[in-house]
């Protein structure tokens, strides 16, 4: 007789590592929305990589997700199955591409604060690989935005001004990145690293010299500020969002491919 090992249901890891998985997910989906519309050739594929980069680290995460919900679901289950008030995203990663400032203001603060938390390394053996792995990968993605901001900024007049506009337009996103929910307060240290409060000192500090080399100021986000994507809480551009990116798994139930 074969004995199977079975991994422990792990609820509060689960819906830990869903939150990161879909943050990656969702991103990947907007980064792809790049390909043919970057501003040089270069920047397509560029920005395709990391957009690839994101999408093998939620096709890693989420079936471990599975196992330590006690489901079984695989990454087409999670990617492809689930409705808006089931995703665990931040705002910031839904949001429109808008302007090629907009991405690099935003990629610049997603990357940095993931850099942060994945260089703490985890426990769970699954997540401690993909941030292991994930930790090259986030490098050159902060690299990237970090001088695509420099150029913007210390640039032509025009796009100092679109470069600052568009960290204006990010920043009421901002926040929601340090935010300790339920979610991440129930899981163990070992397992998750520190809270995201605790990155935003060395998150902010880092942005901060990147802005002060291309002359731009960090905007304070004003009254209203983004929050509860964590509780599936999601705005607007998130339905059509998905209905993009799950629609060809909808129309075709069971297809392969």
């Amino acid at each position: 007789m074969t004995s199977r090992t079975t991994t422990p249901a792990d609820p509060a890891t689960a819906a830990y590592l869903l939150g990161l998985a879909d943050d990656a997910m969702v991103y990947a989906q907007r980064l792809g929305e790049w390909l043919t519309n970057a501003p040089q050739l270069e920047e397509d594929m560029a920005l395709a990589n990391v957009s690839l980069d994101l999408l093998g680290q939620a096709r890693a995460l989420y079936p471990r997700v599975g196992e330590l919900d006690g489901t079984g679901r695989g990454e087409d289950d999670f990617a492809m199955w689930r409705d808006e008030r089931d995703w665990r995203n931040v705002h910031l990663v839904e949001q429109p591409r808008g302007d090629f400032a907009d991405e690099m203001a935003r990629l610049l603060w997603f990357s940095t604060t993931r850099l942060e938390l994945f260089s703490a390394g985890a426990s769970d053996p699954v997540l401690a690989g993909v941030m292991a792995k994930g930790v090259k990968e986030l490098g050159y993605h902060v690299d990237h935005a970090a001088q695509w901001v420099v150029r913007l900024g210390d640039g032509t007049d025009e796009s100092h001004r679109r470069m600052q506009a568009a960290l204006d337009r990010v920043a009421p996103y901002v926040d929601e990145l340090f935010t300790d929910d339920e979610t991440v307060l129930a899981v163990p240290e070992a397992d998750r690293g520190p809270l995201p409060s605790q990155l935003r000192e060395h998150v902010v500090r880092r942005v901060d010299r990147v802005l002060h080399s291309a002359g731009l100021t960090r905007p304070e986000p004003g009254a209203w500020r983004a929050k509860d994507g964590r509780r599936g809480i999601h705005s607007r551009p998130m339905g059509s969002l998905l209905a993009e990116m799950q629609y060809l798994a909808r129309s075709h139930p069971g297809a392969t491919w």
